[in-house]
């Protein structure tokens, strides 16, 4: 899809992102038009003087709750009906970047949701989320930088975004199905350590067998997962 892709964090903490977002490829790819960058706080929409976006959980346990008026009214303030709103939990779908490339694709407005204490009212997943990612199996302390995880894979996928255009992800992990292959730049000799041989012979054939080569032996030794995680198959592959 073209134009502009519009991306909302709802956040408590504004602050974790916004250096991030002013930075390196994000800050190139906002100031060349592809993407164009909003933080939301809860905060700012609670209507007691204390500014309350938590409380604690009925049925009793440990910590609290993100309140659900805060986050819908967050929400609601951003959402169109283009939007996908995703929010970033330890129990939704692991990230891939299958993914990524379904977001930068068909996406429009992205609306981020980030969760903190022990989570969000239920209620809010219910009427308001579309979409539940998690980027792995651990826990963070809350949902911004996780969110950063997935703007990054997502934003960098524009067309446009990187120098050397859409053959710069072409190659990468997990574009191909595998991890990518070594990478090697000068001085060709390093404290005795030397760039293959291979590399410098010009035969670009013989370069992209080699590459091929090298990237399904590090997948089938890292991640024979990506081979269908059967040894025979990924030896078969080679």
């Amino acid at each position: 899809m073209n134009g502009v892709l519009k991306i909302d964090v709802v956040t408590l903490f504004p602050g974790m992102l916004s250096g991030f977002l002013e930075e390196s490829m994000m800050k190139r790819a906002a100031a060349a038009g592809l993407v164009e960058f909003s933080l939301v706080n809860p905060r700012d929409f609670t209507t007691d003087k204390h500014n309350t976006t938590d409380d604690r959980p009925f049925g009793g346990g440990p910590g609290m709750v993100m309140k659900c008026e805060p986050l819908f009214a967050a929400i609601e303030s951003v959402k169109t009906p283009e939007s996908r709103v995703v929010l970033m939990t330890p129990s939704g779908k692991t990230f891939r970047q299958a993914d990524a490339r379904r977001l930068a694709d068909d996406c429009r407005h992205l609306v981020f949701v980030c969760g903190h204490y022990e989570g969000i009212d239920e209620r809010v997943r219910e009427a308001l989320v579309d979409e539940e990612i998690s980027i792995g199996d651990y826990v963070l302390t809350n949902g911004a930088l996780s969110a950063a995880v997935v703007i990054d894979a997502v934003v960098r996928l524009l067309p446009g975004a990187l120098g050397a255009g859409e053959i710069a992800t072409e190659d990468e992990s997990f574009s191909s199905g595998m991890l990518e292959f070594p990478q090697y730049t000068r001085p060709p000799e390093f404290r005795g350590m030397k760039v293959p041989e291979i590399l410098f012979s010009g035969d670009h054939g013989k370069i992209a067998q080699w590459r091929r080569e090298q990237a399904l032996e590090r997948t089938r030794e890292r991640r024979a997962d990506l081979l269908g995680g059967d040894p025979e198959i990924a030896e078969n592959n080679a």
